[in-house]
């Protein structure tokens, strides 16, 4: 038995509250005494009642059930059902199997959007056959520029906010 260390009660104080209970003494009166609300005591009793002593014995925490993955064949109907650009429920639906189930196996395959479906657009590539021969410029905006101590002049025209503007280092 592994007790961890905040525990209100160990299997003997278990006891103990069941026997203040079984002898007539209230839930509440047991709860107030051992520190733990009388819910708890009334579990305590219950599982005494039912188990006897053994009842009060620690419990595995462990599920009971355990996920089990889609068979086969249900894999491959609910994505031939995705390929149809049917959305996830009534995948499910036609499927039988839950809406949680038809998102993992979706997710493994690849398709959980319905954009998967679509082939990817490829890569636009341009070359040219010699080198040196394609030339690539990149142009960028810049901000209006101030006039600075070091020569740098701005030539900004004054009223026309169409025109180009241009700085000079």
């Amino acid at each position: 038995m592994n007790v961890h260390k905040n525990a209100r009660l160990t299997p003997t104080g278990r006891a103990r509250i069941v026997m203040q209970v079984e002898s007539g003494q209230t839930p509440q009166a047991a709860a107030r005494a051992a520190g733990v609300c009388p819910r708890t005591v009334r579990k305590w009793v219950a599982r005494y009642r039912a188990e006897g002593l053994a009842g009060l014995a620690d419990r595995s925490a462990r599920p009971r059930t355990v996920h089990r993955p889609a068979q086969l064949l249900v894999v491959d109907a609910i994505i031939a059902l995705r390929r149809q650009r049917l959305p996830g429920k009534p995948i499910a639906l036609r499927a039988g199997v839950s809406a949680a189930t038809v998102s993992r196996v979706l997710k493994r395959a690849g398709l959980r959007r319905m954009k998967d479906l679509e082939p990817a657009e490829p890569v636009r590539r341009y070359e040219y056959a010699d080198p040196g021969g394609l030339i690539h410029i990149d142009i960028k905006k810049l901000g209006r520029a101030e006039l600075d101590k070091r020569g740098a002049s701005a030539v900004i025209p004054p009223k026309r906010s169409d025109a180009p503007e241009f700085l000079r280092l």
